[in-house]
């Protein structure tokens, strides 16, 4: 079966085993998911977008409004969907749809609002496990996300403002058609001392951290570089090494079959190892990754079990130092897929890892 045929037939399963009437899905990240990649974003920021999909038992409809459809339409719909919409100034004439399609019986959403229920954890689970196509995007996603950060941190300077670097990011990444989901960069005085770092009018300085969600299809790439404008100090490259060191091991736990709360037990044993536990209040450390920059975040006893082909990206940190990539733990191992071979990297436990570029 095709990608989005194999999909809705994991969702009418659902659909007959709970005997719903219809599922809902309103999020960017389902929306996507359900339809291989296609966009219903406007705003970037939103949870929802101008589109949603709409599947029963024998239907698969993706509704929009008057504003919309035609955009929609020209985009190219898939040859599954069917493309319905509604006047902008009615939207409650969806739900009277939807309760029409449904025969008036239970509904399940992503997003449920007025009666509906949520998603079974069997079709949660489904959008965490990536099929050979996803990873074909991903792929793609990782390596285009990973070779846009060598070229804008290569041409960085010490005077440009964070601001500068982080507009840099966007505007190469816009040109590539990925949405720059999230950007942050710290500068030199302003990297020690936070966990999370939006820009500001700070100038660079002599070292910067540059991080991306790199959105495309729906997938996301997540990636942090590090650019030096003097030698690395020797405190400063420890740092780097008990990163690499901590991630390594939380890698080494998510194993298939293994839950992502025991990841997070993993990179407890690993700061507690090298003396400095403290340091995780710093930032939260990762999770699975996919249809959000992070689907599940790692949490003491978090249930969710790590299946083969699910999206990871942890998030080990120290004061002013952190390592992050997506990689994808499949039945043959790890694969990492925002590795630029043009960037400075090193081995260590069978995986090329980023290293600072020193300019």
């Amino acid at each position: 079966m095709t990608e989005i045929a194999n999909k809705l037939a994991i969702v009418r399963a659902a659909i007959a085993r709970y005997k719903y009437g219809a599922v809902r899905l309103r999020g960017v990240d389902w929306f996507a998911w359900a339809t291989a990649g296609l966009d219903n974003v406007v705003i970037l920021t939103t949870e929802t977008g101008i589109a949603e999909v709409v599947i029963t038992a024998d239907q698969a409809l993706i509704v929009t409004d008057s504003v919309e459809v035609d955009r929609l339409r020209d985009q190219g719909i898939p040859a599954e969907y069917q493309l319905w919409a509604t006047s902008w100034s009615t939207p409650y004439l969806l739900n009277q749809a939807v309760r029409e399609w449904s025969n008036a019986t239970l509904v399940a959403s992503d997003r449920p609002a007025q009666g509906e229920v949520g998603l079974p954890p069997e079709l949660v689970a489904a959008k965490l496990r990536l099929v050979p196509e996803e990873i074909a995007r991903y792929q793609a996603l990782g390596r285009t996300t990973t070779q846009i950060m060598t070229k804008v941190l290569s041409a960085a300077k010490p005077e440009w403002t964070e601001f500068q670097l982080a507009g840099a990011a966007a505007a190469e990444l816009w040109s590539h058609g990925i949405h720059p989901a999230l950007t942050l960069v710290g500068g030199e005085r302003r990297l020690p001392l936070y966990g999370h770092l939006p820009a500001t009018h700070e100038p660079i300085g002599q070292r910067a951290m540059l991080v991306v969600c790199a959105r495309q299809g729906g997938l996301y790439a997540n990636v942090s570089r590090y650019i030096h404008f003097r030698p690395e100090t020797a405190a400063e490259r420890a740092s780097y090494e008990q990163v690499i060191a901590i991630e390594a091991e939380m890698i080494a736990a998510a194993q298939i079959g293994s839950t992502v709360g025991a990841v997070y037990d993993a990179a407890v044993a690993a700061y507690t190892k090298r003396g400095v536990v403290e340091q995780m209040q710093r930032l939260h450390q990762g999770g699975t990754t996919g249809y959000r920059s992070r689907e599940v975040v790692a949490r003491p006893g978090e249930p969710t079990i790590i299946e083969a082909n699910t999206a990871m990206a942890w998030n080990p940190s120290l004061a002013g130092v952190k390592i992050e990539d997506t990689i994808i733990r499949s039945a043959t191992g790890i694969e990492v897929l925002s590795i630029d071979p043009a960037w400075p990297s090193v081995e260590y436990a069978g995986l090329r890892r980023a290293l600072p570029l020193v300019i």
